[in-house]
């Protein structure tokens, strides 16, 4: 299934966490199918971020920078903005920061999410809330087995744990106050999403792209951790995909959904680093063991759900993705190329290729 334009066109949509990768990455997008578009998020940190170097700030209606867990301030402007479809991404999103402030995960992730559904809860203009939540939901004991919509949660880390609280809370919201309101309520799992201008802090490919940059050696904590690669273009197909079905179709209230990648791109991070050197020649890295944080070995989701009731599917290779990364930072860095041109040709780029794949 396609994006739907019409659909897209002239919609008032909040993105929550819109100053993040993910969250910059899906307002590009829905600024090119016409939407009028609602940010509320923190400020980026650092000196780098996608939000920064897209200099997207200029395409929202409005562009709020708050605290999500304020509930007053959050509340007022979603009766503001009157959404008619909201995207919920604003989160503590990184495993190793969850170790490090798990105060700040809980609180942000948690509260955050409780304030935006007791926030939409009255708000007649909200007819489509999609709640973005991860891939680490599932409680992962690394078998060769692939996780569907109806594993057990459960997380043995600050971040995975948070957001298996949030599935739970959600699916309590709406057993109480959303069964016969106007406004559908979804979650969807999708994790390692990686793409063009991420500079997440502790990400390997900001990391990597970065010392490659500078000729220097990487330093890789996790060589043998295998991940279902995916990049962000993928992901948010699927969940403008998604948010369509949602607000049309009231059977899928309720419903979470998984946005994976293709079987076969499940990758070590050493396979990616040295697929990076085809692209980025004459780089190095070395294993060394920092400080010990429990990350899962092995994860691997199936997509099946999506693909049967939404005609969703992934549709690039590990090799495709990988590519489309490191040519988005070759060409940002060496050939000093504008980076929302980069990411729009990308996006244009993708589109086309969807209609031949799908």
């Amino acid at each position: 299934m396609m994006i739907d334009r019409k659909f897209w066109k002239n919609k008032r949509v909040m993105v929550t966490g819109h100053t993040g990768f993910k969250g910059g990455w899906l307002t590009v997008i829905l600024n090119l199918l016409g939407s009028n578009i609602y940010g509320y998020a923190l400020s980026p940190k650092g000196k780098n971020s996608f939000y920064k170097h897209t200099n997207i700030k200029k395409i929202f209606n409005k562009d709020i920078k708050h605290d999500i867990r304020d509930y007053s301030h959050l509340k007022k402007k979603i009766k503001e903005f009157r959404p008619e479809i909201i995207i919920h991404l604003a989160a503590q999103s990184s495993v190793i920061e969850s170790f490090k402030d798990p105060r700040n995960t809980v609180s942000t992730n948690i509260i955050g999410t409780y304030n935006l559904l007791e926030s939409v809860k009255n708000q007649k203009s909200v007819k489509s809330l999609l709640i973005i939540t991860t891939d680490k939901v599932y409680q992962n004991y690394e078998q060769s087995r692939y996780f569907d919509e109806n594993s057990k949660l459960g997380g043995d880390d600050m971040y995975s744990g948070s957001k298996a609280c949030c599935e739970i809370l959600i699916n309590s919201f709406n057993k109480s106050f959303f069964q016969k309101s106007n406004c559908n309520i979804a979650t969807v799992r999708a994790g390692n999403c990686f793409g063009g201008g991420d500079w997440t802090e502790d990400r390997i490919t900001k990391d990597a792209l970065e010392n490659f940059y500078a000729n220097k050696t990487l330093i890789l904590r996790s060589p043998s951790a295998n991940r279902p690669w995916q990049h962000v273009m993928e992901a948010l197909s699927g969940y403008l995909i998604f948010a369509i079905k949602l607000k049309k179709n009231h059977k899928l209230h309720g419903q979470a959904f998984n946005f994976g990648p293709n079987n076969s791109s499940n990758f070590k991070v050493i396979n990616l680093v040295n697929l990076m050197n085809i692209y980025w020649k004459n780089v190095s890295w070395k294993i060394v063991k920092k400080e010990k944080f429990y990350e899962s070995g092995l994860l691997k989701l199936n997509s099946s759900k999506a693909k049967k009731l939404l005609g969703w599917k992934s549709i690039l290779n590990f090799r495709e993705c990988t590519k489309l990364v490191a040519v988005w930072y070759k060409e940002y860095y060496n050939n000093r190329k504008n980076a929302y041109e980069l990411s729009l040709s990308q996006i244009q780029n993708y589109q086309k290729l969807l209609k031949k794949r799908l």
